[in-house]
């Protein structure tokens, strides 16, 4: 079995400048679509358009997608042709005034409704006390006084003549009034009156008693006219009221006349002006200050005003607390107490988005306590009520106000990633009844002339309303190339518009730093190993380590039981590679192979699951007919944190081969790959960055022309690589093998066949395959040995 290493061509894709027809992108069309998208688009498309209830969207995908642009263009246009929404205002409720009122007005006409009760307050804080201090109403004041004033008079006087007709006279006194008699027109005195005789004392007396009824019955009519005279000066007053308010409300009346309830507001309004009018003659109650005045009662909430929108409003929740969504009611410290009206009542991003799209990150909302729960609560209900969280958890026992509910109807667009997507509908029930729409975000699209002349057009776009300098073809050809390389992907482009914009901007600035009036390719890799170089200090560290030998690895010689296996580290939105020594040792056992990680619980689930399965591999290839009578150790030396991942199953299952097969692995060769329970090697993650981190210690030390990396086959088309890497290869320095099961690697590795079974099963002498099951074979035979001999020793004891 002999392998060769790839070819040059085939660890790089080129864009070749040629397929652009243009010299830069000044002659390129700005782009209008969104490519590699069409699913997630005519998924927004369809839950925008669906007006039923649920039908809300949640955008997946990861940051830099370009999702919130393309939700924004695509309902954009759905807004365009949907309808403007009402005006949405609060007002006082002159029966509970502890729940103010919702009044709904077609649009711009909320605006004209605060401004006209505005204007009728300031008027009828002119008209009504006009209308009372008026020479008319004084003077009808005076009338009904007089006439009162009369009234009573006359009573007295007809009472007090009737009483001196007949020798007595009506007196008026500071205590009141008393009857005495007179005599020729004079009062008698205390001590004349005792010198009349008795049966004349008793005659006085008994007239007397009948005026004094007589003046008694007037005293008790007195409160009477009172009153009536009180009734009468209410009626002037209200007709007074009446007469300066009529006009006024009968203006608002015609221009309402067509908005029942703005109607029946006017007309409640117009009965407490009637009932109240000693409000607008009060002037410290009109005073307008920092406190709340009485007349706020006549004040307009304007809680929405779509008057100068065009189509159905787009609203952006960026900070989306509970308050923020829903609105809150806020208060004005007075005289040390905390007090509030309907005035004070400020709307949330429901209310500016009804009628239209809300759009929330998910992740945001869920972070903010009892948002998430705000927000289904409104949907469900397809309303808004404005509470307190006091209120909501029932926790605030003093009265508050209770606005009344404004009816929703919304497009909710939450914005996350995928995990966020998965998780709410595992572990909310509600979630798939609300969010009935996942538009999923392609991370990558087809490398293909199509993507590519888009991908030239994006770049065009991003540049002119970035104010970027016109790129070159040949600078659209490199920026390409690093879209393959970002996507991990020869035959795709990254759909990670975020990383492709900062590209350009970071090849723009070096374009300008070079004095250049045009981006050059060589200002988009200047771009690129600059931003490598910003996040390159750990990998450079682990770099020095390994070149000072404080990391052992070896890029020469051969050992038996170990290999170089190479290590990934993430680090923000970066990675990178380093080679990592893999040692196995074996010995005779029950059959196990110990993960020491996974005894020391360093080692992830899915690097646990790749050691069983080269375990399971190496009973079912050597050991069918058998106990599998070894006992094998794996570890990586000198890791000192989490591993995880399978990508170096087939490097600690070649390790184990060697140790078994006592063949010494070449050094000089790094190895990556998973491996099934068959042998057959499979694709891994990261495979540019591997290849990169052993080349990179490997040219530290001086390229021999026998290192390498082994890679699995299925990768081939993910390659990527650097320049440097690409020439090394084709000056033969250093070598890129694609190996499509672990026969082929070991092979490669030790130098020696790794032997094929023929017809009858059997391997070739001295192949690696025949070592390992030969040696596998001795460890079985010694086992029962061992077996057949203790179980001797316990017979011959029972004996």
């Amino acid at each position: 079995m002999s392998l060769e290493a790839l070819p040059p061509e085939r660890l790089f894709r080129a864009c070749d400048p040629a397929c652009f027809p243009f010299e830069t992108t000044e002659e390129v069309p700005e782009l209008t679509e969104f490519i590699g998208q069409a699913r997630a688009e005519a998924a927004i498309r369809f839950g925008a358009g669906m007006r039923h209830d649920g039908y809300n969207l949640y955008a997946l995908g990861p940051p830099g997608t370009g999702k919130r642009s393309l939700v924004e263009q695509l309902l954009r246009e759905s807004a365009a042709q949907a309808p403007v929404p009402d005006d949405w205002c609060y007002v006082h409720n002159f029966k509970e005034a502890h729940r103010p009122r919702a009044l709904r007005l077609p649009a711009g006409r909320g605006v004209r409704l605060r401004e006209d009760m505005a204007r009728l307050v300031e008027e009828l804080r002119v008209a009504i006390p006009g209308a009372f201090e008026s020479d008319q109403y004084r003077a009808r004041v005076e009338a009904i006084h007089n006439e009162f004033n009369e009234r009573q008079e006359k009573a007295f006087t007809a009472l007090g003549d009737d009483a001196a007709a007949h020798g007595i006279a009506l007196l008026r006194t500071p205590d009141g009034f008393v009857f005495a008699p007179i005599r020729e027109g004079r009062v008698l005195s205390p001590e004349e009156y005792d010198k009349l005789p008795d049966a004349e004392k008793k005659q006085i007396d008994e007239q007397v008693a009948a005026y004094q009824g007589r003046l008694e019955a007037i005293l008790r009519d007195i409160p009477k006219w009172r009153r009536e005279m009180r009734d009468a000066l209410t009626r002037l007053n209200q007709e007074t009221a009446d007469l300066a308010v009529g006009q006024l409300m009968d203006e608002l009346f015609a221009a309402y006349q067509d908005l029942p309830e703005v109607a029946a507001y006017l007309q409640a309004v117009r009965e407490d002006v009637l009932a109240h009018t000693e409000l607008f003659l009060k002037q410290e109650a009109t005073s307008l200050g920092p406190e709340l005045s009485v007349l706020h009662r006549y004040q307009v909430n304007l809680l929405v005003d779509h008057g100068a929108s065009r189509g159905a409003p787009i609203v952006a929740e960026d900070h989306p607390t509970y308050n923020n969504l829903i609105g809150r009611v806020e208060h004005l410290a007075q005289m040390g107490a905390l007090v509030t009206d309907f005035t004070l009542i400020k709307p949330g991003a429901l209310h500016r988005a009804n009628g239209g799209y809300l759009l929330v990150e998910a992740h945001r909302l869920l972070a903010q306590p009892f948002a998430w729960e705000a927000l289904k609560r409104a949907l469900y209900a397809r309303s808004l009520r404005i509470e307190s969280v006091g209120q909501l958890l029932s926790l605030v026992p003093t009265v508050s106000l209770e606005p009344e509910e404004i009816p929703l109807d919304v497009k909710v667009v939450l914005l996350g990633e995928r995990f966020l997507y998965f998780l709410l509908q595992e572990l909310d029930p509600e979630f798939p009844e609300l969010f009935k729409v996942a538009a999923d975000f392609e991370d990558s699209l087809p490398r293909d002339d199509r993507n590519a002349q888009l991908y030239a057009r994006l770049i065009a776009t991003l540049a002119r309303r970035e104010g970027l300098l016109p790129f070159r073809r040949t600078a659209v050809a490199r920026v390409v190339e690093h879209a393959s390389r970002l996507a991990e992907d020869a035959e795709r482009l990254t759909a990670h518009m975020r990383s492709v914009a900062d590209l350009l901007r970071q090849a723009d600035h070096w374009a300008r730093q070079a004095g250049a009036t045009q981006v050059e390719a060589s200002h988009v890799d200047a771009a690129i190993t600059a931003m490598e170089a910003r996040s390159d200090r750990i990998k450079r560290r682990i770099q020095e380590e390994i070149l000072r030998g404080t990391l052992l690895i070896d890029t020469d010689g051969a050992t038996v039981g170990s290999i170089n296996g190479l290590s990934v580290v993430e680090l923000g939105e970066g990675r990178f590679a380093h080679p990592t020594r893999i040692t196995a040792t074996t010995r005779i056992g029950d059959g196990d192979v110990i993960n020491i990680e996974r005894e020391v619980e360093l080692s992830g689930a899915i690097h646990s699951k790749g050691v069983m399965i080269l375990a399971s591999f190496l009973a079912a290839r050597y050991a069918r007919s058998r106990p599998l009578s070894l006992s094998a150790s794996l570890v990586f030396e000198q890791s000192y944190g989490y591993v995880e991942g399978d990508s170096a199953s087939l490097a600690e299952l070649c390790a184990l081969l060697s140790d078994l097969a006592q063949a010494p692995i070449r050094q000089s060769l790094a190895v990556t790959g998973s491996v099934n329970q068959f042998g057959q090697v499979q694709a891994i993650g990261a495979v540019n960055e591997k290849i990169e981190g052993f080349f990179d210690i490997c040219a530290a030390r001086g390229l021999s022309g026998e290192q390498g990396v082994l890679i699995p086959a299925a990768n081939v088309k993910h390659l990527m690589l650097k320049r440097e890497v690409r020439e090394a290869c084709a000056a033969g320095r250093f070598h890129v093998y694609a190996v499509e099961t672990v026969d082929e690697a070991i092979e490669l590795l030790t130098g020696i066949p790794a032997g094929l079974p023929d017809e009858q099963g059997n391997l070739p002498e001295g192949s690696i395959n025949w070592r390992v099951a030969a040696q596998l074979y001795e460890l079985s035979l010694i086992r029962q040995e061992f077996v057949g001999t203790g179980s001797k020793k316990k017979r011959k004891k029972q004996d």
